[in-house]
């Protein structure tokens, strides 16, 4: 047996290994895919069908739309959404526009009092949100934005985090390109449009995607500053009327599958670039 062999051991505990890495895989996949399929399979069963059997069954023997179209009956689910996607659009454009210029001063620029903003930024990032919701909602309604969708996304406007990120992704780019712009009499503005952001399209559609999953699967925020149900978002509206839902699974199941399918889709668009910031706010150089 060569040295290298006896390193790696014997081939039977290699292959365990694996088989042991692959059922840990599939009871994670379970965990996490598992409530997903029973809530799409629940909202797809017919009245006639059982939801609450002792053997859950995933497919359903009655195969039917109708629960989608009596949650858009029963609630007015299209003007919640289009309420949560102004308020994600809102959420998004502060971040992308906001934390780009943050991040890109934090990681570029040389000014006086740099280190303690940072350090600012860093101690907002103790403090959970339930801290500061009662002087969030006092500026709002000082602002004269409650009732309001604007101040709805103005708090998550500009997140700590998607700002500690961009630098990060800015300051992974190589100094040498700005030093070179900079000799070619490159401004500010020009060096952060032609070196920078191109640089860092990963880590933006990570804050894209972040910032609008945040924003639409928010609940207590909207809960504390909307009162007209017609401004409702749309997981404060069907959580409003579960009432009304109370006696039939099959649209509450509906219901959250409506408001998950954006998720999926902002995600699917976005995947290619996701992963790549992953990459850039994961190692540095």
């Amino acid at each position: 047996m060569t040295p290298r062999r006896a390193a790696l051991g014997p081939p039977g505990s290699t292959a365990g290994r694996t088989a042991l890495r692959y059922l840990l895989l599939l009871a994670v996949l379970l965990l996490v895919i598992g409530p997903f399929l029973w809530q799409l399979s629940t909202s797809l069963k017919g009245p006639g069908e059982d939801v609450y059997t002792r053997s859950p069954a995933f497919i359903p023997e009655d195969l039917t739309f109708a629960n989608y179209a009596k949650v858009a009956d029963t609630i007015p689910v299209w003007t919640y959404a289009a309420n949560s996607l102004l308020v994600a659009a809102v959420a998004i454009f502060g971040n992308v526009v906001g934390c780009t210029l943050a991040g890109y001063a934090l990681a570029k620029l040389r000014f006086r009092g740099a280190r303690l903003v940072l350090g600012l930024f860093l101690a907002t990032l103790v403090l959970p949100g339930e801290v500061t919701i009662v002087s969030q909602y006092v500026t709002v309604r000082s602002l004269g934005l409650a009732d309001s969708l604007v101040g709805v996304a103005l708090p998550g406007a500009i997140a700590m985090l998607n700002v500690l990120l961009m630098r990060t992704a800015f300051a992974a780019v190589p100094p040498e390109l700005d030093q070179a712009a900079l000799v070619d009499g490159a401004g500010v503005w020009q060096r952060l449009w032609h070196i920078g952001l191109p640089n860092v399209r990963g880590m933006l559609s990570v804050i894209v995607i972040f910032t609008f999953i945040g924003a639409w699967d928010d609940f207590l925020w909207p809960l504390i500053v909307l009162n007209d149900p017609q401004k409702y978002t749309l997981t404060v509206g069907l959580q409003y009327l579960n009432g009304t839902f109370s006696a039939n699974p099959r649209l509450i199941a509906a219901g959250t599958m409506i408001a998950f399918l954006p998720i999926v889709v902002v995600f699917a668009v976005c995947q290619r670039f996701f992963f790549k910031g992953v990459e850039e706010g994961a190692v540095k150089g």
